[in-house]
């Protein structure tokens, strides 16, 4: 090996020790750490929710048209609110929306965990209710992604995306998993009650943080 390849070798290894430490970078401002490991339990609770609600659909009815809207329900929302919630975010102060939208979803799937553990949600219900669910998911989420740069200084913002996508991966292999094992033990209206406490941490971290609020907020 020649000495002038030696040195470039050298150079490498720190700079590659350098990126693996600010991949996590971001974890270190305690209020993104702190939400987006609220994230992480939320977004498993949500996934818990899509495998309980499909479940009990298919113990309420034999129809497999309302089986099938039961995604539908939930997913309709943001598709339809994708813009009008971009701007909306845009408009009003960013904090103050996601309190709303996280405690319109507490409240939305505390209600579906009570009726259904009293036996009294029918279909028409479950998809209401679903759909309900989706339209505080379609307000929350482009003021979610807005704040990040609020959160992270601009050198971690790249780092923060990542690991805001790492955060729904990590939800997404663990929650449905969960969910099932859950509603076989359990049964699906504690899986709803337990989505609605998943929100109770995003909430409590919002609420404790003092953002600045910027003139051109209403």
């Amino acid at each position: 090996m020649s000495s002038a390849t030696q040195p470039k070798q050298n150079e490498e290894k720190p700079a590659r020790r350098q990126s693996a430490v600010s991949a996590w970078g971001p974890l270190r401002a305690p209020l993104f750490r702190a939400l987006w490991i609220a994230a992480v339990a939320s977004n498993v609770g949500t996934w818990m929710e899509d495998v309980g609600e499909a479940w009990l659909m298919t113990s309420l009815t034999s129809s497999t048209l309302l089986v099938a809207l039961v995604e539908t329900a939930g997913s309709l929302p943001v598709v339809l609110l994708a813009v009008p919630s971009g701007a909306f975010a845009d408009l009003i102060d960013r904090r103050r929306l996601l309190l709303i939208t996280q405690a319109w979803m507490l409240v939305v799937a505390a209600t579906l965990g009570v009726l259904t553990v009293a036996g009294l949600t029918t279909p028409w219900t479950l998809l209401l209710l679903a759909f309900a669910l989706g339209l505080g998911a379609a307000a929350n989420a482009p003021a979610w992604e807005a704040i990040t740069p609020e959160l992270v200084t601009r050198e971690d913002l790249p780092a923060a995306v990542t690991l805001g996508a790492v955060a729904f991966n990590i939800a997404r292999a663990i929650g449905p998993a969960l969910g099932g094992l859950l509603v076989a033990a359990v049964g699906s209206g504690a899986v709803f009650l337990l989505n609605a406490v998943s929100f109770l941490g995003v909430i409590i971290v919002l609420y404790r943080w003092r953002r600045p609020i910027e003139k051109s907020n209403l």
